[in-house]
């Protein structure tokens, strides 16, 4: 029975693992999501993306269910550090990673306020902000004059484009069965077909990516501040439970062996 119920609910695991991917790419409507690889055990990678999030991010976005002392706690950074690095808009050190913008202004200038992105990582997924902050291209249409190809008509703007450039979209065109005219499919990224820098930014191609990849590292640790605890706790349990497991099955040997 005990060897049954594991198996079950190893075979649980398995398939809800194996689902995860492609959760992960169906969060891209469609658009094909890259990974971001990011590692939030990587201190270094995480100091670097809490400054890129302070520097780029936080004039619009904010941060308010982490506080600061759990960010200087977790990136091992001194007072002074916290102070000339990440506290340009908090005088205490128990404060959250709020932004002096009002709301209400915000929404008047961008159509809606900018959403609060502690938990974006966790409810977009990292392959998801990821790639959004990879796919931004040239529209003249837009109001932004950008578009994204993972989230199309995305009322932000590229504020990232001098650190990578300025990059066109091709999309395929196709013909219209029944009159034969040529269907443009600009903006849609289910006939998208490639990116092309069209000026360069400030950071090489992969300075950008690691750029990307330790905001989308700092923002998935935001999102569950306590994942590496998680991690090492549950690796005390399995040990617990296996180790449980054997004493079982010794104590059910040793119970059942005389019955025939």
């Amino acid at each position: 029975m005990i060897y049954k119920a594991i198996q079950s609910l190893s075979l649980a695991v398995v398939a809800v693992s194996l689902a995860m991917p492609l959760t992960a790419n169906a969060a891209g409507g469609g658009f094909a999501l890259e990974t971001a690889g990011n590692d939030v055990s990587d201190t270094a990678s995480l100091q670097r993306g809490a400054r890129n999030f302070v520097n780029y991010c936080m004039g619009c976005h904010s941060a308010k269910y982490i506080r600061l002392s759990k960010l200087q706690e977790t990136l091992q950074l001194t007072d002074e550090q916290m102070q000339d690095n990440l506290m340009f808009a908090a005088d205490k050190i128990d404060e959250t990673m709020t932004i002096a913008m009002p709301a209400g202004d915000a929404a008047r200038w961008f159509g809606q306020a900018p959403p609060d992105l502690t938990l974006v990582a966790r409810s977009r997924g990292t392959a998801w902000v990821y790639t959004f902050l990879k796919t931004f291209y040239l529209d003249d249409q837009a109001a932004t004059g950008t578009n994204n190809l993972v989230l199309p008509n995305a009322s932000m703007p590229h504020v990232l484009w001098e650190l990578q450039g300025a990059q066109s979209a091709s999309f395929e065109s196709t013909t219209d069965e029944k009159t034969g005219a040529t269907v443009d499919h600009f903006g849609d990224p289910a006939y998208f077909e490639k990116l092309t820098q069209e000026t360069e930014g400030t950071l090489s191609a992969d300075e950008y990516d690691q750029f990307v990849r330790d905001l989308v590292n700092f923002l998935d640790w935001a999102g569950t501040p306590e994942q590496l605890e998680r991690r090492t706790l549950g690796i005390w349990v399995l040990i617990f439970l296996l180790v449980f497991l054997i004493f079982a099955y010794l104590l059910k040997v040793e119970i059942w062996k005389d019955i025939k």
